[in-house]
C-alpha cells in the first residue's frame, strides 16, 4: 500500500484539503489528530498513563478535559514531549492496522506533526499545506476560540513551512478553493501516475 503523508502547520488547510481528496476521489484519509483523540478516551492504557502525568483533572465524566490539558502543556515543551510519548506510539500503531484494512491505490496520512514525530519515514511520498500566517492566525481565532498568543506558542513548537517543503515531494498553496481543487486533481493524476 502507498502510503502519502499530509502535513502543513496549524491552521494552514489540512483538513479540507484532506476532504478533498476522500470526496473527489475516494481515496481513504487517516486524520491523525481525530484518531488521536479517540484513542485517549478509547484506550484504558492511555487514559491511565494521561491521569498520571496531569493527574485525575485530565479527565471529566470519563471525558478528555481538553482546556485543562491545553493549559497544561501551553509553553511547557517537556510536558507536551511526554504527552506525545504516550500517545503517539498507540496513534502509528493504530494507524498500521487501520492502513492493512483499506483498498486503494494509495492512503492519505494527514498529521500536523508528521515531521516533528517522524512519521514522515513510512511514507512514500509526502504532501504540504501552505498559507500565509496571518490569514492562519486570522481563521484559527474564528474556529478555536483562541488566542494569538495560544496560537503562536504552537506554531513555534511546530516545524516551519520552509522546513516542511524542503522535505516534500508536492506543496498545495491554500489560497482559494478552486486553486486548492485544481491542485489536488494533478498531485492525484501524479501520484497515480508514479504508482503505474
Amino acid at each position: 500500500m502507498i502510503i502519502i503523508g499530509l502535513t502543513g502547520g496549524i491552521g494552514s488547510g489540512k483538513s479540507t484539503v484532506a476532504k478533498a481528496f476522500q470526496n473527489t476521489y475516494g481515496i481513504p484519509t487517516y486524520i491523525s489528530d481525530d484518531e488521536a483523540k479517540l484513542l485517549m478516551v478509547s484506550s484504558t492504557e492511555i487514559k491511565s498513563e494521561l491521569i498520571h502525568l496531569f493527574g485525575a483533572e485530565a479527565y471529566v465524566n470519563g471525558a478528555l478535559n481538553k482546556p485543562y490539558i491545553s493549559d497544561a502543556i501551553f509553553n511547557n515543551k517537556p510536558l507536551l514531549e511526554k504527552m506525545n510519548a504516550i500517545v503517539h506510539p498507540r496513534v502509528a500503531a493504530h494507524f498500521n492496522t487501520w492502513v492493512s484494512n483499506q483498498n486503494a491505490p494509495y492512503v492519505l496520512k494527514e498529521a500536523a506533526i508528521l515531521f516533528e514525530t517522524h512519521g514522515d519515514v513510512i511514507c512514500d511520498q509526502i504532501i504540504t499545506v501552505t498559507l500565509d500566517k496571518a490569514t492562519k492566525i486570522e481563521r484559527l481565532l474564528k474556529r478555536d476560540n483562541s488566542s494569538v498568543e495560544k496560537i503562536e506558542s504552537i506554531m513555534k513548537q511546530q516545524w516551519t513551512d520552509d522546513m516542511r517543503i524542503a522535505k516534500s515531494d508536492y506543496v498545495i498553496v491554500n489560497d482559494t478553493m478552486p486553486h486548492m481543487l485544481e491542485q489536488v486533481q494533478d498531485i492525484h493524476k501524479a501520484i497515480l501516475n508514479k504508482i503505474k
